[in-house]
């Protein structure tokens, strides 16, 4: 009789319109990946992640788990790893903003002294083929 039953679960997630027979089952599966990645660059320093690829995470996950809700089949699983992997972003975009506030610059203000610092080494060297050619037309005349 437990046997009987317990084959006839067993049928019934392997026949289930989300069981392993289905992409609904396997995608979710696959998808952990993204979590353990996310989770993984928690070890990272927070200069080297990156903001868009952090807010493509957070936002995907979190429309994910909405659209897996309404499809059909309702797909749970789905839900849950895109909910995990919508969180592993937020927390990484956290990382980022507060490290960013502690350091009292934000990327944009990163780009631009990196900006300055490129004119001005083009300036100098600018500067230089001037003096250059000045002391090349000097001779000439």
């Amino acid at each position: 009789m437990a046997a009987a039953a317990g084959a006839s679960r067993w049928q019934s997630f392997m026949n289930h319109p989300a069981g392993p027979k289905t992409v609904f089952f396997w995608a979710p599966i696959m998808k952990w990946c993204l979590v353990a990645a996310g989770l993984k660059d928690l070890s990272r320093p927070a200069d080297k992640l990156s903001v868009s690829q952090n807010v493509a995470l957070a936002t995907t996950g979190m429309i994910w788990v909405r659209y897996s809700l309404v499809i059909t089949p309702v797909n749970y699983s789905l839900a849950a790893v895109n909910f995990f992997v919508g969180t592993t972003g937020i927390m990484q975009l956290y990382r980022i903003w507060d490290f960013n506030k502690n350091k009292g610059a934000s990327p944009i203000t990163e780009a631009a002294q990196g900006f300055k610092k490129e004119a001005e080494g083009v300036a100098k060297d600018l500067k230089s083929e001037v003096k250059a050619a000045e002391q090349d037309l000097k001779k000439r005349i």
